[in-house]
């Protein structure tokens, strides 16, 4: 059975290449169009929908609103589709605060200069968003009972909180409210560095990392060569860069290096770990959230063998149960966690 999709944007031109785009995957299919968001909230009730396309800027009612509405009364997978700018960021962060699950250009030449590829990514992300039947938002509309698997080799904090240095968190699709979610528990003396590497473009982590920051208790920094580390603060790595740890485990510093095009993620959450490991080997605690792909699990796999400590998110609670799987299915994981758990944890280390 196909996957039913409604696409809302006030642009008729725009509906209509969505949906011929849509309707060439077998997998999915269009079941309804809306130019507005007053017209989606009827839709949804009326058709059911699986998945949602929302643009943010229309009239009557934008996209943020109907989203919200929709998150209230009709829960439903919805993926932002917006512009790449520090206005479009701003925008489509309001709207993964009100509920929205996901987000991609709507320019389909900022995902990729091969236009099928392009198209290829979002029928690839409408399927996969599809299969979720539970969301996670900031303000909890869906409850997700805790479910908490813990190894008998490591008991959490006790082990940590002996020999932590540093805590590094990796994560793409569904990142944004999964740190947010997180963050938002630590107390402000928290006692480690954190980084931060969450797949974004350049244009939105500046206007993330500074809406995590006016939200925190710690202190959430947009990642600068030469950065040197200090309790209690997280930096997300820059959007389109490489952020590594440098120097040594009694001086170290974020150095920013530009991407390589035969890099994948940009952002990558491998490249971090890795640099990770040869400054603390044994004393970091890795932490892989919810998101697409396998990005991490070589990190992770090298910081687990020098002995530090791997946590996952657990499948009931992630957006995209991707990169979490690839480490529990690789064995790596030292605690599984559903995402309201992971903070409480982390905060327990204090």
């Amino acid at each position: 059975m196909s996957v039913r999709v409604l696409i809302v944007d006030d642009s008729g031109f725009f509906r209509r290449r969505l949906s011929a785009i849509i309707s060439s995957d077998p997998e999915l299919s269009v079941v309804g169009t809306a130019n507005n968001g007053q017209e989606a909230l009827e839709q949804v009730k009326l058709l059911k929908p699986d998945v949602i396309t929302m643009d943010i800027e229309m009239p009557l009612m934008d996209g943020i609103t109907a989203t919200r509405k929709i998150m209230a009364q009709n829960p439903t997978p919805i993926l932002m589709l917006s512009t790449w700018t520090t206005e479009g960021a701003k925008s489509t962060l309001d709207a993964l605060d009100a509920g929205a699950v996901d987000y991609m250009p709507k320019r389909f030449e900022d995902i990729s200069n091969d236009k099928t590829i392009a198209q290829q990514q979002l029928c690839q992300r409408l399927r996969n968003l599809a299969k979720k039947t539970t969301t996670p938002t900031f303000k909890n509309k869906i409850i997700i009972e805790p479910t908490i698997q813990i190894p008998s080799k490591k008991t959490s904090s006790h082990l940590l909180s002996q020999d932590l240095r540093i805590v590094v968190i990796g994560t793409s699709t569904g990142g944004p409210v999964a740190l947010q979610k997180i963050l938002t528990q630590l107390p402000a003396n928290f006692p480690y560095p954190i980084l931060l590497v969450q797949h974004m473009p350049s244009t939105f982590t500046p206007s993330f990392a500074e809406r995590l920051n006016t939200l925190c208790s710690i202190q959430i920094k947009h990642a600068a060569d030469g950065d040197q580390l200090n309790p209690g603060t997280a930096y997300l790595a820059p959007g389109g860069m490489q952020m590594l740890l440098k120097g040594s485990a009694s001086m170290p510093f974020i150095e920013i290096q530009a991407s390589q095009s035969t890099q994948t993620y940009k952002p990558s959450v491998d490249i971090t770990f890795d640099s990770v490991a040869k400054i603390y080997p044994k004393q970091t605690l890795a932490i892989i959230l919810t998101g697409m792909g396998s990005d991490g699990k070589n990190g992770c796999q090298t910081l687990h063998d020098l002995g530090s400590s791997i946590w996952a998110q657990d499948e009931k609670s992630s957006t995209i149960y991707g990169m979490p799987m690839a480490i529990a299915k690789a064995g790596l994981a030292d605690g599984v966690f559903d995402l309201n758990r992971i903070g409480i944890h982390l905060a327990e280390l204090t």
